[in-house]
């Protein structure tokens, strides 16, 4: 194959892939209905130390199982921010991770920690899905590539080298990966309404989810 052949190869695949995240997010498909989690995995669903998004005393929960590399994760972002902004302080999104593409899904996550400790969790968040397709390769990250990006949203690189492989970052990622197994999760993002969960799911469905318990909690 030619230079250009090639190139064109690798554009076409890269098109293919945000397409088909794109219509994981807005797929029709049959009728949801919500199932109530079992109660004896309320404690998996949430720790005291998941990131949150949003009013921490929402009434609405949205609980995501997230992989920071995962092309439909990165499509429904927008999605779960208009949801937010829909429902004012109604709705907070609880943040698990789910590191299913390996080394770069964690790498991602560590850099979300120290962005965390940093004060700067949501515009770090932001520019790392923003250039996913440059770091998510779903193998080995290019070393120090996602420091630079999130380095971008005002991270400081230096300072999260370390605090990237501090004790506490270690065991949310062998919690958060705990919980994955116990309460079963299999694709990201997998969503939690309020404790109840969609299969199947689309952005539909998230959303009359999401109205439905906001109109319950406000009536």
């Amino acid at each position: 194959m030619n230079r250009r052949g090639l190139i064109l190869s690798v554009l076409a695949l890269g098109v293919a892939g945000f397409g088909g995240a794109t219509w994981y997010a807005t797929r029709p498909g049959p009728a949801a209905e919500a199932k109530t989690v079992a109660p004896e995995l309320a404690d998996a669903m949430i720790r005291s130390y998941s990131p949150i998004l949003g009013p921490a005393d929402a009434p609405v929960t949205i609980v995501e199982f997230f992989d920071p590399a995962c092309e439909a994760c990165r499509a429904f972002h927008p999605i779960v921010k208009d949801i937010m902004a829909q429902h004012g302080d109604a709705v907070r999104v609880v943040v698990r991770y789910t590191a299913f593409h390996g080394e770069a899904s964690e790498e991602a996550i560590r850099v979300l920690e120290a962005a965390r400790m940093q004060g700067v969790y949501e515009p770090v968040l932001e520019a790392v899905l923003r250039d996913q397709p440059r770091w998510a390769s779903h193998g080995a990250p290019e070393p120090g590539l996602i420091l630079q990006i999130a380095a971008t949203a005002g991270l400081d690189a230096e300072a999260a080298r370390t605090q990237m492989l501090a004790p506490d970052v270690v065991a949310i990622l062998n919690q958060d990966r705990a919980d994955v197994e116990t309460v079963g999760v299999r694709q990201t993002p997998t969503f939690f309404v309020n404790g109840k969960s969609l299969d199947p799911f689309g952005e539909a469905e998230l959303r009359r989810l999401v109205a439905a318990e906001v109109a319950a909690v406000q009536s």
